[in-house]
């Protein structure tokens, strides 16, 4: 399916270059109507596809802290795509198929076989084990003063367990439910990009206050995260979007203009642990990539 949509926005970008002097065929005539029509794209997923504190607000849905300058809005405004977005800050993966907020519909609903394309984000608020587990080793290394592995010796394996017996088999149903409701459209699955560097950075602490050993500890667990997401997309005929390597030195630690998630402390977005504007416009750029669209 990536090369149907991709030729349909080469198609329609070619329209607009070609001479105006040249005599439509009935052939030309269809073509142009097809690629009139934008592609239909539905956004749907988190936080990091809502782009939550970052301005300005889409204030069509005050609950779900919605930004006009995430990235499903950036790839709609590069590709001339009619955009639904129904995005959502805190949601779960029950939430595609459950109304996360009174008035908020289950996001599937906005899908049909009429979509084209389908972007999202999804998995890290499931079991609240992401945020879990940035709570608890920020709070343990606040304790041990930036020394040790406090939140390792504590946590051990459970928040990877976790991952791996409740998140991905829920990645898997959701995706199921995103493929049946558009059975025609290109579905691609981002993953997260890095929020802590691979070692730690003593300048870092104050900013992110993790145990110099829960470092690669957090990395290690949003490894496994990654991970459930990709095997979930590929078990359901989605796209992957891997941000392992792109995002690699774009963390949180970075300095302003470097990173593409805000710290917990001293940054510049109203929700920490988040996308900025940079990052949500690199997550698009990367994700057009991946499909061909760019």
């Amino acid at each position: 399916m990536t090369a149907t949509v991709a030729a349909v926005v080469t198609a329609a970008l070619a329209l607009t270059a070609a001479p105006a002097s040249a005599a439509p065929t009935p052939t030309d005539t269809a073509t142009a109507a097809a690629a009139a029509e934008p592609l239909e794209y539905v956004a749907l997923g988190d936080s990091y596809s809502a782009a939550s504190g970052v301005l300005p607000p889409d204030l069509s849905s005050p609950l779900c802290l919605r930004s006009t300058a995430n990235y499903p809005n950036v790839i709609a405004s590069r590709i001339g795509a009619e955009l639904t977005d129904v995005t959502c800050g805190a949601a779960q993966t029950k939430d595609f198929t459950e109304s996360q907020y009174p008035g908020v519909a289950p996001q599937v609903d906005a899908l049909s076989a009429e979509t084209d394309l389908v972007t999202l984000t999804i998995g890290g608020n499931d079991s609240n084990t992401f945020v879990s587990a940035i709570l608890a080793c920020g709070s343990a290394g606040v304790l041990t003063l930036g020394q040790g592995n406090p939140c390792e010796d504590i946590h051990g394996t459970s928040f990877v367990d976790t991952v791996e017996n409740s998140t991905y088999p829920a990645l898997v149903a959701a995706l199921g439910e995103v493929r049946a409701a558009a059975p025609n459209a290109e579905i691609a699955v981002l993953g997260y990009p890095w929020i802590m560097p691979a070692t730690a950075d003593p300048s870092c602490f104050l900013k992110m206050p993790i145990a110099a050993g829960d470092v690669p500890y957090l990395r290690d667990l949003q490894t496994h995260l990654n991970d459930a997401v990709r095997r979930a997309a590929e078990e359901t005929g989605a796209t992957f979007v891997d941000f392992s390597r792109v995002s690699d030195g774009h963390d949180a630690c970075q300095p302003h203009g470097t990173r593409w998630i805000e710290p917990v402390l001293f940054g510049t977005s109203l929700v920490p642990v988040h996308p900025n504007a940079l990052g949500e416009t690199r997550m698009a750029d990367h994700t057009l990539s991946v499909l061909g669209l760019d």
